[in-house]
């Protein structure tokens, strides 16, 4: 089966978009360690229905993180102190999923176009919080909630993930490995949620194959990038782009 028939609608120029979009969100993620899903869903959702976006995402986003949740002795340690909030993660979307039903519409754009623009001023402006110790679970479990039916709804997994994990002082390993373990299981989530109402075909899992290559590509170029400029100014860049992107993305769904 052709790559046209995996991808609905699959001109020429709307797969030359999606390969592209895919290399440029592997080069975000190998300089600054994120945004992956962020940048494929921002951009795609543009030229397809946000559910078909979310579907093609779910195989690099899940091989990426996979490889960033590394390294595996580590791992219990770090689950000890997320494991709550990955269980409301998973709650959050599939039950988001169950309620919500696949994104798609215009409030899903609109809702996808919030999410970035607070992102992206979170990136911009916030300072990482502190989070107390007492109550930890309840609040781990909170967070991820939150984040899971952002997820549902969005097909983003960032907000308020990243800020929570960054309130953890878990130091800059740690933090990685946590945003890696966090991602892939979010990425799951979504992939449940979107087989649940229908939105996960094998014909989707299939061209969500297909784009692990060029996301990969644009991970190795970023990585190469990242030892050649400043990982700070990078992220500038693209936070007020996203913010640009989101912006457009919410006022064209509400114009709709």
């Amino acid at each position: 089966m052709s790559f046209p028939d995996l991808l609905p609608g699959g001109t020429p120029a709307l797969i030359a978009i999606t390969l592209s979009v895919f290399i440029l969100a592997g080069v975000v993620k190998g300089v600054v360690g994120l945004g992956l899903p962020t940048i494929s869903m921002a951009m795609l959702a543009l030229v397809m229905a946000p559910a078909q976006a979310a579907a093609l995402l779910i195989v690099p986003s899940l091989i990426t993180n996979l490889w960033q949740a590394r390294p595996w002795p580590t791992l219990p340690r770090v689950l000890r102190r997320i494991g709550a909030m990955q269980a409301g993660v998973c709650a959050g979307t599939i039950g988001g999923a169950l309620w919500l039903g696949p994104p798609s519409g215009q409030w899903a754009s609109v809702c996808l176009g919030l999410a970035l623009v607070a992102y992206a001023a979170w990136g911009l402006f916030g300072s990482p919080p502190s989070a107390p110790q007492r109550h930890a679970g309840l609040t781990g479990l909170a967070a991820g909630a939150v984040t899971g039916l952002i997820t549902a709804a969005t097909g983003v997994f960032v907000i308020p993930t990243v800020p929570y994990l960054q309130a953890l002082n878990l130091g800059k390993d740690g933090l990685i490995q946590a945003m890696g373990i966090s991602f892939t299981v979010s990425t799951v989530a979504l992939a449940v949620g979107l087989a649940i109402n229908g939105g996960y075909s094998p014909e989707a899992a299939g061209a969500s194959v297909l784009m692990l290559l060029p996301a990969l590509a644009g991970m190795a170029l970023g990585t190469w990038l990242r030892g050649r400029m400043s990982p700070q100014v990078f992220k500038r860049c693209f936070m007020v782009s996203l913010a640009l992107l989101g912006a457009y993305q919410a006022a064209q769904g509400w114009a709709a």
